[in-house]
């Protein structure tokens, strides 16, 4: 009798045991997403008080939720080809008066205005569908690298969340610009590499390599991965997974240059325009560039007219701290990445893979020649923060102290109108 009535007792505990498992585990999951789901939260809180101290010269205010308190030279570009796709022409054909160069927007890629197109078929407009898209690579920016650091609230990876709130450069995050989107995609192929999915850093490598050009350093990490990821492997299979996923990456590129041979004819659309128009061809000194970019008169070439606010005065020249400590936490991530390969003679797949991506990422735009932009390519760094949580609490708290202050002034440069 015992032996006939016993199972169903078990069988309903274990069902009750499922119930409250399954429970404790989606509230679990539920509580997880709090840490980044805050971190974006409070990324727009603190970039919308700096917009409302960053008043311009004749008196007016940023309105930082319309949208045009998010838009910046280069978003009319991005807007265009979500609009219209890419054309290339001569300037003087349409503006007489015009300097005889190649005008046109195909010197940017089209991964950020082709998710602005398709956010748009929705019934939203251009605009509306660009911010959308910006804040929500950025929501999923805080989630994966919550991701990679493991999930876990700790003093290690609450101040390395909070570092990415007010992460150098970081108001482009909010900007109509890829630099969120390449970012996401950055860490998806991050976090790929270290779940072992060749698909996930394959497609991540693609969108970055797609969004901007600095993003296809995913396509260098993944051919160096064969080194230290798909551990799991043979020899032969982590170098095809390598290649291949490398491969896939590198098509981000190839679909931005067809794209534009479809719209001008040209498939070297893209480098005409930097040569002609910028003056941005072939491999440049590096040291002359960082120099150049020090050195650039933002404060003179768009310095807002008449009384400007205490914090908008002092940010006119804010590109040459953000540069300092741009170098600095370069350093710092490379100095902890030998810190742990001293101590615990390996890296995590992921750590290698952000490490070779904040390297790269810092020196492309001084060997490319970015002398107005490299602020916002070198935000795309952000990615190294995956290493940040290895560092000690005294380096921690100075540099998110340092990053605070320097997200001020930069922010309020930005919304001073003073940045392209």
């Amino acid at each position: 009798m015992e032996s006939i009535s016993q199972p169903p007792v078990t069988r309903g505990f274990g069902l009750a045991s499922a119930g409250a498992w399954t429970g404790s585990s989606r509230r679990d999951r539920l509580r997880g997403l709090l840490p980044p789901l805050i971190a974006w939260l409070v990324s727009n809180l603190i970039t919308w008080l700096i917009a409302a101290h960053s008043v311009a010269g004749d008196g007016s205010r940023v309105a930082y939720w319309s949208t045009a308190g998010r838009r910046r030279w280069d978003s009319e570009h991005y807007l265009s080809i979500a609009k219209t796709g890419y054309e290339m022409f001569r300037c003087r054909d349409r503006y007489p008066d015009f300097p005889d160069v190649t005008c046109g927007n195909v010197a940017w890629f089209p991964g950020y205005p082709m998710a602005v197109r398709a956010v748009s078929s929705t019934g939203l407009s251009y605009e509306i569908s660009a911010v959308f898209v910006t804040e929500a690579s950025l929501l999923g920016m805080f989630a994966v690298l919550w991701y990679l650091l493991g999930a876990r609230l700790t003093w290690a990876t609450g101040l390395t969340l909070a570092i990415g709130v007010v992460f150098p450069g970081g108001v482009y995050f909010h900007a109509m610009f890829p630099i969120a989107t390449g970012t996401l995609a950055l860490l998806v192929c991050t976090a790929g590499v270290k779940r072992g999915s060749w698909g996930m850093a394959a497609a991540g490598g693609f969108l970055a390599a797609a969004c901007h050009l600095v993003g296809a350093v995913a396509v260098g990490m993944l051919l160096l991965s064969a080194l230290f990821a798909w551990r799991r492997d043979a020899r032969g299979v982590r170098i095809a997974k390598a290649v291949g996923s490398a491969a896939i990456a590198g098509c981000g590129v190839l679909w931005a240059k067809w794209l534009m041979w479809q719209a001008t004819g040209r498939w070297d659309a893209y480098e005409a325009i930097q040569e002609s128009s910028y003056q941005q061809s072939g491999v440049r000194q590096p040291f002359d560039e960082m120099r150049h970019a020090y050195a650039f008169p933002f404060s003179e070439w768009y310095r807002p007219q008449g009384h400007l606010p205490w914090l908008v005065e002092h940010s006119l020249s804010a590109h040459r701290t953000q540069l300092w400590l741009n170098g600095a936490f370069f350093l710092l991530v490379v100095a902890t990445a030998v810190v742990l390969l001293i101590r615990n003679r390996r890296l995590g797949a992921d750590e290698w893979a952000a490490l070779i991506l904040t390297v790269a990422i810092f020196l492309l735009p001084f060997f490319a020649g970015a002398e107005m932009s490299w602020y916002r390519n070198h935000a795309q760094m952000f990615v190294g923060l995956v290493l940040v949580k290895h560092m000690s609490r005294w380096v921690q708290v100075p540099l998110l102290v340092c990053c605070s202050v320097q997200y001020a002034l930069l922010a309020s440069m930005f919304f001073a109108g003073v940045l392209v």
